[in-house]
């Protein structure tokens, strides 16, 4: 069973992790051996960037071994979220993969875990990404997986991510069923002649 945690700050933006909830939640309908959390600092309600309350299900000190860690971007990661040691240190003590959705980019940076990899992150920020300069910032790339991170462009794109973590995890099969299911005609997730 692997475990798909979703951070979450104020001011995230919704779509940046609630699609890649939606992914990985109807790839465990679909036969994906996976649970996910929302995992946050406390577990009072966040409110994300459009008003969304959300409650997590764990703290940075109660969530189990997490696989895979979703930072979403927002107006929080551009601001205070890349600023808080607490986030940082949880994102840097991770074992299993981190993967950004949008400005979330900015919050691996501060991190370090962009050091020496090819990123990319919202159009809107590519600029405040290249001011960590050893960040190789990839303009035009819709996701990039590496061995232990991943980040992908803005917003929307972040689904395609998430089908495409849904592949490399669990097989281009169950991905296809999902994208099917949420009527995502998007095949950027898994270009013709790219093997998963």
């Amino acid at each position: 069973m692997k475990t798909v945690g979703i951070l979450l700050f104020d001011d995230a933006e919704e779509l940046d992790f609630v699609g890649p909830l939606e992914v990985f939640g109807t790839a465990a309908r679909f036969g994906a051996d996976c649970e996910i959390l929302i995992v946050a600092e406390n577990t009072a309600p966040i409110r994300a960037r459009n008003g969304l309350k959300i409650v997590p299900n764990c703290t940075f000190e109660s969530a189990p071994l997490l696989s895979i860690l979703i930072v979403p971007g927002g107006l929080g990661a551009r601001t205070h979220a890349r600023q808080n040691e607490r986030i940082l240190r949880f994102v840097r003590a991770q074992k299993g993969l981190v993967a950004s959705v949008c400005t979330g980019a900015l919050i691996l940076a501060e991190a370090g875990l962009l050091t020496g990899l090819a990123a990319t992150t919202h159009h809107s920020a590519f600029d405040v990404l290249e001011q960590y300069p050893s960040v190789s910032v990839r303009r035009g790339e819709r996701w990039i997986i590496g061995e232990r991170v991943a980040t992908s462009a803005g917003v929307s794109a972040g689904i395609d991510l998430a089908l495409a973590l849904v592949a490399n995890f669990w097989g281009a099969g169950i991905a296809e069923k999902v994208a099917e299911n949420l009527e995502w005609n998007s095949t950027a997730w898994n270009p013709k002649g790219t093997e998963i």
